[in-house]
């Protein structure tokens, strides 16, 4: 990010502004900022990592080309989030599903503390997580993903996915439900 000591951090709204009128250092600046969460986020949803960065590419191609109509109801992370879900499902329905890469999840677990048999019991409950993960339709992964991982609030993920609140927390409840069952052995 393009920010020294001296000068304070510029809000997204701000930073929206300045790129919706060509600003492109603002627009890098968006990009730095906003960037490694919607990778994150696509590359969880995706399981593969390259997929995860030509969405999130297309994402921001779209960010720049639809800057004008971004009217800031939602918050520009959420728009952003928006985008990169909505090109990740073009993804999914162009594509046969791709296996799915080992280290996905395992940002998700502290290392293991110097212990051989903990860092082993670690990767196998990764690997499970992963395939319960796989299993959810992609919507309840995705919401699952946003509200677990990323942290966005049920009116958030609404709005990421273009659907009610209300489904949000519906489909949220049945993801959770069907990782819990799949993950019994695990507790």
């Amino acid at each position: 990010m393009r920010n020294d000591n001296c000068a304070p951090e510029r809000p997204d709204v701000e930073l929206a502004r300045a790129a919706r009128l060509g600003d492109e250092d603002a627009f890098e600046q968006i990009v730095d900022r906003h960037g490694p969460a919607m990778y994150r986020f696509a590359r969880r949803l995706l399981l593969h990592d390259a997929n995860a960065q030509d969405v999130v590419q297309d994402a921001f191609v779209s960010a720049w080309k639809d800057l004008p109509s971004y009217a800031g109801r939602s918050s520009l992370r959420t728009w952003l989030f928006r985008l990169t879900a909505r090109r990740a499902a073009d993804l999914q329905r162009r594509r046969t599903p791709t296996p799915v890469d080992d280290d996905v999840l395992s940002t998700l677990l502290p290392a293991a503390a110097g212990s051989p048999q903990q860092a082993a019991l670690d990767r196998e409950l990764v690997t499970a997580l992963r395939r319960a993960l796989a299993e959810l339709p992609w919507r309840q992964r995705a919401i699952w993903l946003l509200r677990e991982i990323d942290g966005l609030s049920y009116r958030d993920i609404a709005e990421a996915l273009a659907i009610p609140e209300d489904s949000v927390r519906g489909q949220l409840y049945r993801g959770r439900r069907a990782l819990a069952e799949r993950m019994n052995s695990w507790r």
